[in-house]
Order: C-alpha cells, then sequence, then structure tokens
C-alpha cells in the first residue's frame, strides 16, 4: 500500500500520490496533470509526505561522491542494492530529495544500473567506454554548435566568413536533402530554413559546400548516375539474311556514340531499316532484361550518358563501330501516296557507315542512296501532313558538361535528320501494323490532339500545337497517333536506350523463332513497371538541362540575348531565347506581337531554384 504524499515514479517521470481509492492511485505530474493508475504502473521511490515539487529539487550530488561510492560498492562486489541503500551511500539523510537524487543516478546509467528494487554497480571497463562515448558525444555537440555559428556567419557574409574543410561531416543531412534522399534535415531545422531540396541546393552554393558543377536533379528522381552492369551473352550464330550488298548509313548527332539504326535503299521504292538486334541475346526475364525494365531508358545528361544496359553491349549491338554489324531489319515497301504496303522484319548482317548530319546533308545529292530515300521521306511526310499529324518546330540545344566547362550549341536542322526522323516512324508504322496483323501483345503508341482556335505561324503557333499535345498513351491496343497523322504506331529503333523498343523487339524475336509470345497483360504489366521509371528518365533530363543552362548563365549577368515572344499573359509575356532553347517570361512593351524579336538583359540567376530572370532592353 503506498500512501498519499508518497513520491513515486510513473513513465520514468517524478509523482506525487495524491488519493488511493478503491486499489487505484491519483497521481499528480510535474505539469499539473492528475492520472489514475494502479499499483504496478508505479515505483515507489519516498513514502512522504510530499505536498508539492519544489521539495524534491535536489543539489547535484558532487561527481567525486558517487564516484567514491560506485569504487566502494564495486570494490564489496555489493550486487542487487535496494534504492534506499543507495540513497543512504550518497546523502545522510533518506529523504524525497535525496531518494529521487539517487533514482537519477540510476537513471544516468553511467555508474549504475538495474532497477529501484535491485541495483549493481557497472564493472570498470563499462563504466570507462561510456565516459569515453559521452566525452565524445560532448566534443560533437561542442564543435556541431560552433558549426552552426559558423554557418550562420557565412551566410550572411560568405566572403567574410569561409566554413573548415572539417565542416563538411555536419553538412552531410542537407547534402541528402538536396539529392532527394532524404525529406529532412537537421541542420536546415535548426537554421531555421525551410527543408526543401532547393533551400538545401542554395545553402550549399551559398556556403561554398558545393559549386553549380554538382548536378542534384537524377537523385531527386531516384536515379542511379552508374550504367546498368550486367551484360548479356554474345548474340549466338543463327541464320541471318545478308545486306552487306546494300549501302547502310548510320547518320546521327556528331556527339552520338552509340549508333542503334541505320537506313538503306532498294529500289524502286523499298526503306530498309537497321536496328541494332540485342533481343538475339537478351529474353524476357533474363538479368540484362530485368535491369533494363527498372531504369525504363537510358538517362542522357549533358555531363554524360547512364545507360540502360552495360557498356560492355555497345561493341557486341552497337551499329557500325566493327566492318560489319548484326541487326533486326525492318523492310518497307512504299507505294506512291508514301503510304507502308507492306513490312517485313528480319535478322541481318549489314555493313554501316556511319555519318554525321552535316556529313550526310553534303552527300545527298552525289549519293543516289540518300537521294532516294530523301525524296520518299518527302512522300511520306506529305501523307501524315495530310492525314492530320502536327509539326511543331521550336529551337533545340545540345548542352555538354566536360572538364568543368559547360558548351551549348545550337542543333542545327538539315535534310538528313528530317530524312532519318521519317525512316523511324515509318518503321514504327510498319512494325506496328505488321504486329498488329500477326495478334502480338505489343506495346503500341497513340496520342490525342485537340486543337483549339486559330494557330499562328513560327514559334508562337508551334507553342500553340504544344499545348494542343495530349500525353501519349502505351498500350496493348494499336490506337491513332494523331500527332504523327498514322492509325497505327510503335517504336521500335532504340532497342539500346528504351525499355519499350527492347520489349517490342524481344517480342518480335520470339515470334520469327516459332516460340511463344507472352500476353497482353504480361506486356501490359511491363510496359506499367518500366514507364515510371522512363518517366522519371525524362524529367530528370529536363531538370538537368535547365540546371547546366543556369549554371552556364551565372557569371553572364547584364549579357545581352536575342528572344521571340509567344504570348500574353496578363502583365507578362512567354519568350523563348533561341539559342539557348530556354523558355522564361518577362514584362515587354504593350505593342508587342506573337513572334516578335526582342532584346533581353540578364538580370540574375538562381541555380538552385532553376530560375533567370530577364528584362526588355529598353
Amino acid at each position: 500500500m503506498i500512501n498519499e504524499g508518497s513520491l513515486v515514479i510513473y513513465k520514468g517521470k517524478p509523482a506525487i500520490v495524491k488519493e488511493c481509492t478503491d486499489g487505484k492511485y491519483t497521481i499528480a505530474l510535474a505539469d499539473g496533470t492528475q492520472v489514475k493508475v494502479r499499483d504496478k504502473d508505479i515505483d515507489l521511490l519516498h513514502p512522504g509526505e510530499v505536498i508539492k515539487f519544489s521539495e524534491i529539487e535536489y543539489d547535484k550530488v558532487s561527481d567525486s561522491v558517487i564516484r567514491e561510492v560506485w569504487e566502494l560498492l564495486l570494490d564489496d562486489g555489493a550486487q542487487n542494492i535496494s534504492l534506499n541503500e543507495l540513497t543512504s551511500l550518497i546523502s545522510d539523510k533518506f529523504t524525497p530529495s535525496s531518494a529521487y537524487a539517487a533514482y537519477n543516478l540510476l537513471k544516468d546509467g553511467l555508474y549504475f544500473s538495474g532497477s529501484i528494487d535491485s541495483i549493481s554497480p557497472r564493472n570498470k571497463d563499462e563504466v570507462v567506454s561510456e565516459e569515453l562515448k559521452r566525452t565524445a558525444l560532448q566534443r560533437e555537440s561542442s564543435d556541431r554548435a560552433l558549426f552552426l555559428e559558423r554557418l550562420k556567419a557565412c551566410l550572411k557574409k560568405p566572403s567574410e566568413n569561409p566554413m573548415f574543410a572539417d565542416d563538411t561531416r555536419f553538412i552531410q543531412d542537407v547534402e541528402a536533402l538536396a539529392y532527394g534522399k532524404s525529406a529532412k534535415s537537421r541542420t536546415m531545422k535548426d537554421l531555421g530554413i525551410g527543408e526543401t531540396c532547393e533551400d538545401a541546393h542554395s545553402l550549399l552554393l551559398k556556403t561554398g559546400f558545393w559549386t553549380g558543377m554538382i548536378n542534384p536533379h537524377p537523385g531527386r528522381y531516384g536515379l542511379s548516375i552508374n550504367n546498368a552492369s550486367i551484360c548479356p551473352q554474345e548474340p549466338a550464330q543463327e541464320d541471318r539474311i545478308d545486306l552487306c550488298h546494300l549501302e547502310a548509313f548510320a547518320i546521327d548527332n556528331s556527339w552520338s556514340n552509340d549508333p542503334d539504326d541505320a537506313i538503306s535503299f532498294e529500289p524502286p521504292n523499298i526503306i530498309y531499316v537497321h536496328v541494332a538486334d540485342p533481343a538475339s541475346s537478351i529474353t524476357f526475364d533474363s538479368p540484362a532484361e530485368k535491369e533494363a525494365r527498372d531504369r525504363g531508358a537510358t538517362l542522357y545528361l549533358p555531363e554524360g550518358a547512364v545507360r540502360m544496359l552495360a557498356e560492355e553491349t555497345l561493341p557486341m549491338f552497337a551499329l557500325g563501330l566493327c566492318e560489319k554489324s548484326l541487326a533486326l531489319t525492318f523492310k518497307m515497301t512504299i507505294d506512291e501516296s508514301g503510304a507502308v504496303i507492306e513490312t517485313q522484319i528480319f535478322p541481318s548482317v549489314v555493313k554501316v557507315k556511319r555519318f554525321t548530319y552535316e556529313e550526310a546533308d553534303k552527300n545527298l545529292e552525289s549519293n543516289a542512296a540518300l537521294n532516294a530515300l530523301y525524296k520518299l521521306s518527302i512522300k511520306i511526310n506529305k501523307r501524315r501532313a495530310a492525314q492530320g499529324a502536327v509539326n511543331i518546330e521550336l529551337p533545340d540545344v545540345h548542352i555538354e558538361v566536360k572538364d568543368n566547362k559547360i558548351t551549348i550549341e545550337p542543333v542545327i536542322d538539315s535534310l538528313a535528320a528530317s530524312i532519318v526522323k521519317e525512316c523511324m516512324i515509318t518503321a514504327g508504322e510498319g512494325a506496328g501494323t505488321w504486329a498488329a496483323s500477326r495478334g502480338l501483345a505489343f506495346p503500341y503508341i497513340s496520342q490525342e490532339v485537340e486543337l483549339q482556335g486559330k494557330i499562328l505561324g513560327g514559334y508562337a503557333g508551334s507553342m500553340q500545337l504544344r499545348r494542343c499535345m495530349r500525353p501519349r498513351i502505351l498500350s496493348v491496343k494499336p490506337g491513332r497517333h494523331q500527332g504523327l497523322g498514322l492509325d497505327t504506331y510503335t517504336q521500335v529503333t532504340s532497342p539500346l536506350r528504351r525499355y519499350t523498343d527492347l520489349l517490342a523487339h524481344i517480342q518480335i524475336r520470339t515470334f520469327l523463332r516459332g516460340e511463344k509470345t507472352i500476353n497482353a497483360d504480361d506486356v501490359s504489366a511491363r510496359l506499367g513497371f518500366c514507364e515510371a521509371a522512363s518517366s522519371a528518365a525524362v524529367h530528370a533530363e529536363r531538370a538537368s538541362e535547365n540546371h547546366w543552362k543556369m549554371v552556364y548563365l551565372h557569371d553572364k549577368k547584364e549579357s545581352v540575348w536575342d528572344a521571340v515572344a509567344l504570348e500574353n499573359k496578363g502583365s507578362r509575356w512567354s519568350v523563348i531565347i533561341p539559342s539557348l532553347a530556354l523558355e522564361t517570361q518577362v514584362a515587354l512593351q504593350r505593342d508587342a506581337s506573337p513572334n516578335d524579336d526582342i532584346k533581353l538583359i540578364l538580370k540574375s540567376v538562381n541555380i538552385a531554384k532553376g530560375e533567370a530572370v530577364f528584362v526588355q532592353v529598353s
């Protein structure tokens, strides 16, 4: 039985017994609240009589006394002593204050362990270890306090208050937040700064822990910046159609180093699209297929590509890296209207010549095959346009980051690029109709277009058209792709770069071998799984490109840029800077019109927020 006025412990905290009725106790806590508890819920420290908590305030027991008592009990081999006994050793009197002091020694855990009824001195090794640990924690706490003071000073005047190299250990939680690996940061909270990725990035830049050359965006989308690691086996020997007699051109940008498609022509009206053939050794549910599915696509960043398939696969599958290349060929016969009237798909061997777009343009007149492909591409494009294809022409740039240097170069329009585009679209149409006619579950792509109002010309019109494009739909059922003006469409020309293309290739290869293909549910599941990953890659690529544009502009304050007005938005205009392919908003003169050429001056750049502020040159 515990009396009224007794000092007890409830959930590790002191309490005073105020009333006892029917075997239950009403206890008062230090914050003034009262709780009804049972005997088993509390531990008696002192029988009282305690009226108020000020009566149990105690003078701290000196370290020398505590250590002396601990050594005495240790030397005597004392074990399982009571709290009363410990209290009598550290104080002359057994009072509520002295009992509470003894309890706090037990709770502290440095010298004593156990429970109120059974207390034992800890051995010397345990005490020494705990003392070292506490000393280290105290030192770390002190160092962290000094770090926070330096950080605050640095944020106020960065140039006058540089951070120390040793401070990097305290900034790791901020870096984790900036990379999107954590949603919280102790340091940001201690500073009273919002715990967002952008705020963390800003702090790291202001204090010099990071420079603009660190790109955190892939991490924010949960993407690896390491290439895939699983390399499939080399393709097995098989019967392939030898097409080495045909000129085959792999035409791409000068910076491309993973050619996965090439084109050929055969009179009078046949287009061949030869595509890298990783499905010759990558099968459903193989380790390489699963890894590619997890990634969804190769991540193309200005600082380098992060590959969906292992780097070692390029010599095996990329086209034109050796004298002869293995390919999966799509052979399309085109009629006079530019329509595909027959598609054949088969494994092949090709002899590929690599061209840049500029090189192909120079050879367009002299090379009969290229010239014929050009004429066919015009027919194909006219047919698509007549069927409602949407043509969006906005400026594009190539950004490269190498050796801490950023270069931004406009992507120049090219006749060869238009040839390749139409051939790739034709392969997508041909493969789609081929698969549909055979009842294959396949990754078909459809898209709706909702044209609204009068469409302007120039960049302003292209921006209008872009807003009319609904998100594309991946499905196992064919559907109209209004954006391309096609009734059936898929993508099959980049199996080294896109998982959906690889999926299509594996399904085609399985069918051609006479084996059982996977069903619609299985294809749908794979599409759903990879779509999130590929979408993350697209967003990370866009955010990364914008990041590097901001870093590029950061030291170009007051520079002047040519821009084009796109659309009025109240007090501001949406504009585009073609040489940067950068869209932004500025306040323009009231008499401005869409597609007007204007000049802007750069006033400020915020790398962390990905924002640049321009004003019109007066």
